[in-house]
C-alpha cells in the first residue's frame, strides 16, 4: 500500500533516502520478529512495520533505476530489478532456512532460537543494506523545490514490466 504513495514521497524526500530508511524500518521489524515473537501486540504490529519499510525501499528503488537509464532502457532495467529481487529472495530463503534448521530438534522440527537467529540475521542483513545504499548516486534535485525530477514511470508497477520498452513507441 505505501508503494502507491512512493512516488510522491521520493519527490518530497528523494529515492535514496527512502531505500536508506526503508531499509532501516524493515530491520526493526525484523528485529522485533526476534525479540517480541511470543507477545500478541507483535502479531499485528510486525508484519505492519517490516511491509513500510519493504513498500518504501522497493518503490523506491524502482524510482532510482528508471532514473538512471536513458528512456528506451527503462523495461530493460525494472526487468533485471524484478529478476534480480527475485533470485535474491529465493537465496535469502534458503540461508533464513538453512540458519532455522541448523538447530534442529532429534524429531528434526526447527527450535525456537533458529527463527530468533535467523530473523536476528534478516535485520542486520537489512542494516547492512542501509549501509550501502548510503553509497547510490543521488538523483539530482531541483535546487528551488528540492524535488526530484520527473521520469516517465514514476510508478512502484513499472517493475512488473520484466522485459522490453515501456517508453516510446517502439519495442526492442
Amino acid at each position: 500500500m505505501l508503494g502507491v504513495v512512493a512516488g510522491q514521497m521520493a519527490r518530497r524526500f528523494g529515492s535514496k533516502n527512502l531505500v536508506i530508511v526503508g531499509s532501516v524500518i524493515g530491520a526493526v521489524g525484523y528485529f522485533l520478529v526476534a525479540v517480541a515473537h511470543d507477545r500478541e501486540w507483535g502479531i499485528y504490529l510486525i508484519p505492519l512495520v517490516v511491509g513500510v519499510g519493504f513498500g518504501m525501499a522497493f518503490a523506491a528503488m524502482s524510482n532510482l533505476i528508471v532514473a538512471a537509464v536513458p528512456a528506451h532502457q527503462t523495461g530493460v532495467a525494472s526487468g533485471m530489478n524484478a529478476n534480480i529481487r527475485t533470485i535474491g529472495g529465493a537465496l535469502g530463503g534458503a540461508v533464513m532456512a538453512g540458519i532455522v534448521t541448523a538447530g534442529a530438534a532429534p524429531s528434526g522440527s526447527p527450535k525456537e532460537p533458529g527463527y530468533t537467529n535467523g530473523f536476528l540475521m534478516l535485520a542486520g542483513v537489512l542494516l547492512l543494506s542501509a549501509v550501502v545504499a548510503l553509497f547510490i548516486p543521488s538523483v539530482r534535485r531541483d535546487p528551488r523545490t528540492h524535488a526530484e525530477p520527473e521520469v516517465e514511470l514514476r510508478h512502484a508497477e513499472s517493475v512488473l514490466v520484466p522485459g522490453g520498452t515501456v517508453v516510446g513507441d517502439e519495442s526492442e
